[in-house]
């Protein structure tokens, strides 16, 4: 099974961050800029929550803005990593019923974030497919294009996370 496209194959967005529902955004740590060449995306204050798969440093946010970090590749996720994803989700979400805005990023803004916003918008009451289908119109066509993370989606994070544990 194919888990993600070369780094080459896969274009960078055309924004910094995108909102996938009001105060929820998604973004990466470069895009496009009207040109087509590459501009880096660094958070300063435009938000009050900044959730990190990818931490590089320089990227912001600045300081005072509440960031969690919680590394995890582009790839198979252990127990521990589907762990990590289902608290940042949890994050996102709690932020949003404090009316905060919150940002998820990863590199692109596809893969990572993807599955953590779609969790929390599942986590909210919205259908794995929906919200998959809302993330790919707000952010991009590319946005979670790793089928593997579709699939940890579709069979729900808590059951993956106990099959990947079983598996180790």
């Amino acid at each position: 099974m194919r888990t993600r496209r070369e780094q080459s194959d896969v274009p960078a967005p055309d924004h910094p961050w995108s909102e996938i529902v009001p105060g929820l955004w998604m973004g990466g740590h470069e895009y496009r800029d009207g040109s087509g060449g590459r501009e880096l995306a660094v958070v300063h204050d435009e938000f009050d929550l900044v959730l990190t798969m990818l931490r590089l440093p320089g990227y912001g946010p600045d300081p005072g803005v509440e960031h969690h970090v919680w590394p995890i590749p582009d790839g198979p996720l252990d127990g521990t990593q589907l762990a990590g994803v289902m608290r940042l989700a949890q994050a996102a979400g709690d932020g949003l019923d404090e009316d905060r805005r919150v940002l998820v990023r990863c590199f692109h803004g596809y893969n990572r974030s993807g599955l953590v916003v779609a969790h929390a918008l599942v986590r909210a009451g919205r259908d794995t497919d929906d919200a998959i289908r809302l993330i790919r119109a707000r952010r991009s066509p590319w946005a979670l294009h790793n089928e593997l993370f579709v699939e940890y989606l579709r069979a729900g994070l808590a059951t993956a996370r106990l099959l990947e544990e079983l598996r180790d």
